[in-house]
């Protein structure tokens, strides 16, 4: 009971911009998925199941850390040293 208060409560209280740009997020959401979906079916791979998404949930987007191509370049030579040194 307390929940569908809170959601209620939190559905009045956004602001109509909020609620529109939410709604656009998920209509962008639903249309990269069925382009996923139709380039996995092009390819041959069976396509992201809707149910997986929905198990995950909101996820808030993660800080994005650019890294150099110097850094790249080293950490694909250190996991290449370290492949090479477990053989």
């Amino acid at each position: 009971m307390w929940q569908d208060i809170v959601r209620w409560f939190a559905k009045h209280a956004r602001s109509r911009y909020v609620r529109m740009l939410e709604e656009d997020v998920a209509r962008m959401r639903a249309e990269n998925r069925a382009l996923v979906n139709s380039l996995l079916g092009t390819a041959g791979f069976p396509p992201l199941a809707l149910e997986d998404e929905l198990r995950r949930g909101t996820v808030a987007m993660p800080p994005v850390r650019r890294r150099t191509w110097t850094q790249i370049a080293r950490e694909r030579e250190f996991t290449a040293g370290k492949s090479a040194s477990n053989k």
